[in-house]
């Protein structure tokens, strides 16, 4: 039997999509209409080997990063950030991010709303 992937997340929001003979899985996300959430991106940085902890340590000070996972192998941690538009994830990514010490590389991954499939 193959199983569908779990998807988690954090929100107030989400579409449960039970099926037969699988895993259930919910998806996370705002809303449909809610223009007063944040947006979500999934931030996922490489560093210099022996700094996970010190780049763990100065993504901790940054107030719109809601989670910091280090992780085994590529990518060496894994942060969630909120934020409230996309110009305010390139500042984040690009001005506060990038100047880690021991930062070597991010792969950055905004997160959007999906829209239920209209019939005819």
């Amino acid at each position: 039997m193959k199983l569908k992937p779990v998807l988690t997340g954090q929100t107030d929001f989400a579409i449960k999509q039970p099926t037969s003979g699988t895993i259930p899985y919910t998806i996370h996300g705002p809303a449909p209409g809610d223009s007063g959430m944040s947006d979500r991106a999934y931030v996922l940085i490489n560093v210099l080997p022996g700094q996970t902890s010190a780049v763990a340590k100065a993504l901790a000070e940054i107030k719109e990063i809601k989670t910091i996972d280090p992780c085994w192998g590529k990518p060496d941690i894994i942060a969630i950030a909120d934020i409230p538009d996309q110009d305010a994830l390139t500042q984040l990514v690009l001005s506060r991010i990038h100047r880690i010490e021991g930062v070597t590389h991010t792969d950055t991954h905004l997160v959007y709303r999906l829209k239920e499939a209209r019939t005819k």
